[in-house]
C-alpha cells in the first residue's frame, strides 16, 4: 500500500492516475478530501496516523508555502510511527527560499531505511497562470529577465515518482528538468506558435514584488537554477517531454 500525499495537486493527480492504471494499491491523501481520498492534515497528527497505517511507502508532496517544513515533518513523523520503510519526496532545485523550505523534509527523509529525493525545476504548468491575461489580450509579466530554466512537465515528475515508489532507487537524489533551458520570453514565443496568436511580455522590476517572492526570483536570476539534467531520461528510458509538447497538449485554446 502506497500513501500519496498532495493527491489533488498537479503532480499528485498524475501519480494517482498512473498508479490506478497499473492497478497498484494506494491511499490518496488530501487536506480537503473528496471521493476516495482520505483526510490528512499536518495540524492533526491523528489524521496522519490513520493515513499512514499499513503503508509501505510514502510519496511526500507538500504545499508550496512557508508551512511546508511543518507539513513535511508532521507527515514523516506519522510515517515513522507507522513503521513505513520508504519515502519518495518531491523537492525543488536547491536555489532560493523555496529550497530552504524543502531542506528539513529532505534531511528527515534520509533517516528512513529507503529514500529518494526528486528535485524539480520550474513546472511547465506554472504558465497556466498566464491564460487569463492571454485571453484578455494583455502582456505576460516577466520578473525573470533573460534567466533560463529547465522547464519540466509534471507528467515526467509523476512518472519518475512512480518508478521510485515501485522500484529500488534508494539513496538517489534526482534533478528533474526538461530538455531545454527557456526564459519567459521563449516560453511565450512557444505559446504564440501553439495558439496562433502574437503574444507579448512586459518586464516587472523586483521592487514591486512581495519581498519573499522577490528574494526567490533574485536567487534564480543569479543563475543557480539555470541547469539541465538527464535524470528523467535515465530513470524513464526516454527523453523528457519538452515545453512545446506540454503546451500543445495542455494549454487552453479559448
Amino acid at each position: 500500500m502506497l500513501l500519496i500525499t498532495g493527491a489533488t495537486g498537479t503532480t499528485g493527480r498524475e501519480v494517482v492516475r498512473l498508479l490506478t492504471d497499473r492497478g497498484v494499491p494506494f491511499r490518496a491523501m488530501s487536506r480537503t478530501p473528496t471521493g476516495d481520498q482520505v483526510h490528512g492534515d499536518h495540524t492533526d497528527p491523528a489524521s496522519l496516523d490513520r493515513a499512514a497505517e499499513g503503508v509501505d511507502a510514502v510519496f511526500l508532496l507538500g504545499p508550496g508555502t512557508a508551512d511546508l517544513p511543518a507539513y513535511d515533518l508532521a507527515v514523516l513523523d506519522a510515517a515513522k510511527r507507522a513503521g513505513v520503510p520508504k519515502v519518495v519526496k518531491l523537492s525543488s532545485i536547491p536555489v532560493g527560499p523555496v529550497a530552504e523550505w524543502h531542506r528539513p523534509g529532505e534531511e528527515a527523509s534520509r533517516a528512513f531505511p529507503a529514500w529518494t529525493l526528486l528535485r524539480a525545476s520550474l513546472f511547465a504548468t506554472n504558465s497556466l497562470q498566464w491564460a487569463p491575461l492571454i485571453a484578455a489580450g494583455e502582456p505576460i509579466p516577466n520578473p525573470m529577465g533573460t534567466t533560463r530554466l529547465g522547464v519540466v512537465d509534471p507528467r515526467d515528475l509523476a512518472e519518475v515518482a512512480v518508478r521510485a515508489l515501485l522500484d529500488d532507487h534508494h539513496g538517489r537524489t534526482y534533478t528533474l528538468t526538461g530538455p531545454h533551458l527557456l526564459n519567459v520570453s521563449e516560453q511565450v514565443a512557444v505559446l504564440s506558435d501553439v495558439l496562433g496568436r502574437e503574444l507579448s511580455t512586459v518586464d516587472v522590476p523586483l521592487d514591486v514584488l512581495p519581498p519573499e517572492y522577490a528574494e526567490g526570483v533574485r536567487a534564480v536570476r543569479s543563475g543557480g537554477g539555470s541547469l539541465l539534467s538527464d535524470d528523467v531520461a535515465r530513470v524513464l528510458g526516454r527523453p523528457a517531454r519538452d515545453y512545446a509538447t506540454w503546451a500543445r497538449e495542455n494549454f487552453p485554446r479559448a
